[in-house]
């Protein structure tokens, strides 16, 4: 008994550091939008729709210079930044989903 409960709880671990891996720290450079427009969103001009996608239950997102599609953990700090381009800096999923640490306006 004791030693399958060794066994278990060393794939447990093993387990838990292969998700740690997973997790990538990072920035990312692109423009807020909704997930509704996603890449078709990522321009200045797109600000207000953004907003109104947000308060209707869109969620914010980063869309990057390759169109990829990032959800945004903040959403609140992502309504600061709505139509603009910034650099996000979190930590990002297998999914490429990023759990926001800061947002930094773009030049």
């Amino acid at each position: 008994m004791k030693n399958r409960i060794a066994v278990l709880l060393s794939f447990a671990l093993l387990f838990a550091f292969t998700l740690s891996l997973s997790a990538k720290d990072g920035s990312w450079k692109g423009w807020i939008s909704d997930a509704k427009c996603g890449a078709g969103g990522a321009k200045a001009e797109h600000r207000e729709c953004a907003l109104k996608c947000a308060e209707g239950g869109q969620q914010l997102v980063l869309v990057t210079a390759d169109k990829k599609v990032h959800a945004l953990d903040n959403q609140e700090l992502a309504k600061e930044h709505a139509g603009h381009e910034v650099t996000v800096h979190g930590t990002a999923d297998a999914k490429g989903d990023i759990k926001v640490s800061t947002i930094d306006m773009g030049k």
